[in-house]
């Protein structure tokens, strides 16, 4: 996220520094989640953006300040950007900066020349069309991909084709802003999804740095973007994880990466819980959360011990502390008891996460669990062979208190076990 980011102040704001002026930012709705997802509005004011806009809506004219106009190459967009300079006399703002995310088709291009060139200083393709979900994670947003990709009913249509030159258009996008040209392997088999993909992404590729001047010169590099597909590994999507993040997210209620506490009067088994009684508190799980980076992909059992222990350290340091009683002391402790305050309460809430992860462990899934590695390995702990799946099966359908998405994961690993 902190190298998207860079890259943001690189190609955008850093290019339009130049004019020592305030300036609004106008945003469509994919590039306000894109923005949203790695920089904050303290991040914007240093670069001097006062104001954020969505360039769908009507708004009130500013024609004193400029406008830097980050949207993606659509027509919604584009129409978005063109009402707003459609005479001189009654624009909202005194210029455009203007940058896609991604290629700007001629067409849309030609109808901003035909319209508006004049009050545009600067119009620009960034390519930076994915979102950075994690440092090592990112997503294409293609929600229904999976249903346009791989439907029967739009076998013999074009969308399929359509969805995934989107998809390369975006990969390309991604080793272009990490500076790479990699080499593109997949995975064959009986679907040709993976094959089409990698082929799109590989003449992507090309294009791209053929065109961009940057890139003339630029080799394959030493990296390689492997391409599958889910039924590379479809047993793991199934499976309860026992990793800390995989198990929060799987288990608990955690909406928009927001898990909601509702704080009780009671212990936890190292900490009291504090807070008035039946208050909700809320919690961002997120990359500038440090504990949470340091232990979201640790398995559960060494989180249980390890964050107690952070918790101590803390609460040791702070009586250290406590036992001096010069000026020079208290100063020091009044400085650093918010610093306290906000480190030990993040471990609580990690803390209460875990052992919520554990209750609903010892409850139900660790009975799951133990099936689900039969089923799965084909083998049992003693790692004798599996004979009768359907035996390992069963107990976990007859059980009334196992919930029916827990009984179709456990008939889909069954399924997979026997090659169905």
């Amino acid at each position: 996220k902190m190298f998207l980011l860079t890259e943001l102040k690189s190609l955008v704001f850093d290019d339009c520094r130049k004019e020592d002026e305030w300036k609004i930012i106008l945003l469509d709705d994919y590039t306000t989640r894109l923005l949203s997802l790695c920089c904050k509005m303290t991040d914007l004011l240093s670069e001097g953006i006062t104001v954020v806009e969505n360039v769908y809506k009507n708004r009130e004219p500013v024609p004193h300040m400029k406008a830097i106009y980050l949207i993606t190459p659509t027509k919604k967009s584009v129409d978005g950007l063109i009402d707003d300079f459609i005479t001189k006399s009654s624009s909202r703002y005194k210029a455009a900066y203007v940058y896609f995310t991604d290629f700007c088709p001629d067409n849309l291009f030609n109808k901003i020349k035909s319209s508006c060139a004049k009050s545009i200083r600067k119009c620009k393709e960034i390519n930076i069309s994915f979102f950075p979900y994690e440092s090592q994670v990112f997503t294409l947003s293609v929600p229904d991909a999976f249903y346009r990709c791989y439907s029967p009913t739009l076998e013999k249509t074009k969308d399929k084709d359509t969805v995934m030159q989107v998809m390369a258009e975006q990969i390309v996008t991604l080793c272009a802003t990490l500076d790479e040209n990699p080499g593109v392997r997949y995975k064959s088999g009986p679907s040709d999804r993976a094959s089409k993909l990698a082929q799109l992404v590989e003449k992507n590729l090309e294009n791209y740095y053929k065109t961009d001047e940057k890139s003339q010169i630029k080799a394959k590099t030493h990296s390689q973007l492997i391409i599958i597909d889910r039924g590379f590994d479809p047993v793991s999507t199934v499976l309860h994880e026992l990793t800390f993040q995989a198990m929060v997210y799987d288990l608990l209620p955690i909406e928009n990466d927001t898990y909601k506490q509702v704080l009780l009067k009671k212990k936890s088994k190292h900490f009291l819980l504090e807070g008035p009684s039946g208050k909700e508190r809320e919690a961002i799980l997120e990359e500038d959360d440090e504990l949470w980076v340091k232990i979201r992909h640790k398995h559960i059992a060494d989180v249980i011990e390890e964050i107690p222990k952070l918790l101590k350290e803390i609460s040791s340091k702070k009586k250290a502390t406590d036992g001096k009683l010069s000026i020079s002391a208290l100063s020091q402790l009044m400085k650093k008891m918010p610093h306290y305050r906000k480190e030990i309460s993040r471990q609580v809430v990690h803390l209460n996460l875990a052992e919520d992860c554990m209750s609903k462990f010892k409850s139900n899934v660790e009975m799951l669990c133990k099936i689900e590695q039969d089923l799965a390995l084909g083998t049992d702990v003693e790692g004798q062979k599996v004979k009768d799946s359907m035996r390992v099966l069963l107990p976990v359908l007859l059980k009334k208190s196992h919930e029916s998405y827990d009984k179709i994961r456990a008939i889909l690993l069954y399924i997979f076990s026997t090659n169905g």
